[in-house]
């Protein structure tokens, strides 16, 4: 299945909702979003992230009810690639330092630990 096309600023923050949600309805997206367009342009842009093939839905009574057509891991993964390229140059390390400098709170022993373990695992997987 080809990548969907790219999302603008609003898009975006539907597809946070949604993602957050697991499934919403236009005013539980209306609702969940800071400086909302009105629930008509909402819905709208609802039904553009459907043709694109961002979301799918299903109907309830009268309700329509939108969720993810990808899963969220995947998606996430996809986000933070995009992240790490547009702000980090595709640099991993750059964009771990930036998340540990900007940390209010220590790192823990324990997630330490587990970063160290994941490490590991890539460099013996080759990654």
């Amino acid at each position: 299945m080809p990548e969907p096309p790219k999302l603008s600023r609003r898009e975006r923050q539907i597809m946070d909702a949604v993602f957050a949600l697991g499934e919403a309805t236009v005013k539980q997206v209306v609702e969940a979003i800071s400086d909302a367009p009105t629930a008509m342009a909402v819905r709208r842009m609802m039904h553009i992230l459907e043709e694109k093939g961002h979301l799918k839905r299903r109907e309830s009574g009268r309700t329509v009810i939108y969720s993810p057509r990808e899963p969220r891991v995947k998606a996430g993964r996809s986000a933070l690639q995009n992240v790490l390229e547009t702000f980090f140059g595709g640099s991993l390390e750059e964009a771990l330092a930036a998340h540990l400098h900007s940390r209010k709170e220590e790192i823990s022993d324990e997630e330490q630990s587990r970063l160290i373990a994941l490490i590991e695992q890539a460099k013996r997987e080759g990654r």
